[in-house]
């Protein structure tokens, strides 16, 4: 890959990353809920998921869930699921405010924000179709591959820490202004029905879009 190919898959992969999406809602809605530094976890699980996704892309898997019908809807239902159950869970939470100072922070395990954001884009298949148009046209055949897509990869990965940081910072923006238990339950509420949405969108992707 050339520099001027790999720029140009930099821009790209800004437009990539700021697209409205599962993993935004995802990482609003930490944002929303534990502040920007502990929130951010949900990010490092994006990451990782998006990391995942570049490997099975690379050594070919991706290509299985372009092909087989039946591993594409395993991995499509499962995506659909969890958004579905996040939206559950988003409906349920607590409406008092939350105080996000370092001396009274909401409990919270980074274990489970990290596995909440790589299962949020590790059941998307839509992100590796995705990744199966969009990476070959920046690919140059006649040098090894593996550096490539570790450009690829870390390229998505630093778009994507910016972008979800982004997407973070103001939902803990809106937090530290919110008091009211109504609109803080409006505002779970609205993301709930956001990753409910974003599971029925899901629902209806297919191989061949």
């Amino acid at each position: 890959m050339s520099f001027s190919t790999w720029l140009a898959f930099f821009a790209a992969s800004w437009a990539i990353s700021f697209s409205p999406g599962s993993g935004a809602i995802s990482a609003m809605a930490s944002g929303l809920k534990y502040g920007f530094k502990r929130g951010y976890w949900t990010t490092i699980g994006l990451i990782g998921g998006i990391m995942c996704q570049v490997v099975v892309v690379g050594i070919g898997l991706g290509a299985l869930l372009a092909t087989s019908e039946l591993a594409f809807s395993i991995v499509k239902w499962l995506g659909v699921g969890y958004l579905i159950y996040l939206g559950w869970r988003q409906f349920r939470t607590d409406a008092s405010p939350v105080a996000v100072e370092a001396g009274n922070p909401q409990p919270f395990k980074i274990r489970e924000l990290l596995i909440r954001g790589w299962l949020v884009n590790i059941t998307n298949p839509k992100g590796t179709v995705f990744l199966l148009a969009v990476v070959p046209q920046f690919l140059d055949v006649s040098r090894p591959m593996a550096m490539q897509y570790l450009a690829i990869g870390a390229t998505l990965c630093f778009t994507d820490l910016v972008a979800m940081g982004v997407y973070t910072a103001l939902a803990a923006k809106v937090l530290k202004l919110l008091r009211s238990p109504r609109h803080i339950r409006w505002l779970n509420r609205s993301f709930g029905s956001l990753f409910i949405l974003a599971g029925t969108v899901l629902a209806t992707f297919s191989q061949h879009k």
